[in-house]
């Protein structure tokens, strides 16, 4: 008990132990490299020491913690499979995979911290920005010193991005950008942000603003019940002068930002593995130390069909992150493919976090236990990025090639 300065006892918190095992009945493990299970073991001892102690605090309190970003910088989280010359890991798209597994074992809202800053910001640089662009933003974004954000989606334009209104007029020697974003990861506190406007013939460009140009906002949105450890926000852009030197020069059109999104998709079909896997250890071990009627609920049929089931669904969203991760190390995994993988493993951790809730009871709802956080998180995740429906559509596209959007 400590009494704070108005003479008011308050109830000391101590920092919760992180218990967490690792699952693997298939021994999936055995298909890993070195590589991936050292950066994965890596990452892991990271989140036990840095976020489990703290995260339901920042959560609760609807805070992110930004000291974070470094940190995460410094395990190599940003940019895992891009080259090192760029501030990139150098390591492949399995081992990209992994880490943001762990990272969302931890929390979505960390994941989702490293993921924009790797697949939305640094990604898009790497592959559509010039020279200059690359050696300027890049090793900065990749060592935490600069934070980026991902401006697609539009107040009145989520799921159909093409209907964007934001927009760049010619102006000489820059272009005046015009328009607002919503929803987006990490503005607040960004650096730059890496926008998609369409320019006056109705194309759409990629262009990086930086958060000193004038007539550039980036107000944050509050009120949020999921993700509450994850700071989002808007992007407003009022006249805002950006030099024709920071228009991304090698992509013209929607591919651009959808292969950004393909790129943090593929991370999110990892990610929510990891959420999942965090609810069934939690649920696994209550399930043991619970009693009730004389002995542990986990010995009851009920309980058992739960964590059967649990178990049975998160070996198979391993496997599919694994050969999808095996795909895109060839170049061989497509868009649909990334969308049926998200769409499968984001519901599956839901549901499990949802099971896992039931286990535990009314201590479930607490913060002693992860899985109402991981729960509300994943209600997020499950519409972010391409929405449940609207991956599943595209899987329907891409087995009937008839196009159900138009």
């Amino acid at each position: 008990m400590q009494t704070n300065s108005n003479g008011i006892h308050t109830i000391e918190k101590k920092a919760k132990e992180d218990r967490y095992q690792h699952h693997d009945y298939y021994n999936i493990d055995e298909l890993l490299d070195d590589d991936h299970l050292l950066a994965r073991d890596a990452v892991r001892t990271w989140v036990k020491q840095s976020v489990s102690p703290i995260i339901e605090e920042y959560s609760e309190k609807a805070q992110c913690p930004t000291h974070l970003f470094k940190e995460l910088a410094e395990i190599g989280a940003f940019g895992p499979s891009l080259p090192v010359e760029y501030g990139g890991g150098g390591m492949d798209e399995i081992a990209y995979g992994v880490i943001m597994q762990e990272l969302e074992r931890g929390d979505s809202g960390i994941r989702s911290m490293a993921s924009v800053q790797g697949s939305l910001v640094m990604y898009p640089i790497f592959r559509f920005g010039s020279e200059e662009q690359r050696r300027k933003y890049l090793p900065k974004l990749g060592s935490g010193e600069f934070i980026g954000c991902f401006g697609l989606t539009e107040p009145d334009h989520g799921s159909n991005p093409s209907g964007m209104v934001t927009n760049i007029k010619d102006d000489g020697d820059a272009y005046i950008l015009n328009g607002s974003k919503m929803w987006i990861t990490n503005s607040p506190v960004a650096d730059i942000a890496v926008v998609w406007a369409k320019d006056e013939a109705g194309k759409i460009r990629g262009v990086i603003v930086e958060k000193d140009m004038k007539g550039f906002h980036a107000p944050e949105i509050h009120g949020k019940w999921s993700l509450r450890a994850s700071i989002t926000g808007e992007l407003v852009f009022e006249d805002v002068r950006v030099p024709k030197a920071n228009i991304l020069p090698e992509v013209v059109g929607l591919k651009g930002p959808l292969s950004c999104l393909s790129k943090a998709r593929y991370g999110i079909a990892w990610g929510a593995i990891g959420a999942a896997l965090d609810c069934y250890d939690s649920a696994l071990r209550y399930s043991l130390e619970r009693e009730q009627f004389g002995k542990p609920i986990g010995q009851f049929q009920l309980t058992q069909k739960k964590l059967a089931e649990m178990i049975t669904e998160i070996t198979k969203a391993q496997l599919l992150a694994w050969r999808l991760g095996s795909l895109a190390n060839k170049g061989k995994a497509t868009p649909a493919q990334i969308s049926m993988a998200k769409r499968n493993n984001v519901n599956m951790a839901l549901e499990i976090a949802r099971e896992a809730r039931q286990i535990h009871g009314g201590m479930g709802i607490t913060n002693e236990y992860p899985v109402m956080r991981h729960m509300m998180n994943l209600e997020t995740v499950l519409t972010y990025e391409g929405t449940h429906d609207i991956h599943l559509l595209i899987t329907g596209m891409d087995v009937t090639g008839l196009n159900a959007f138009k």
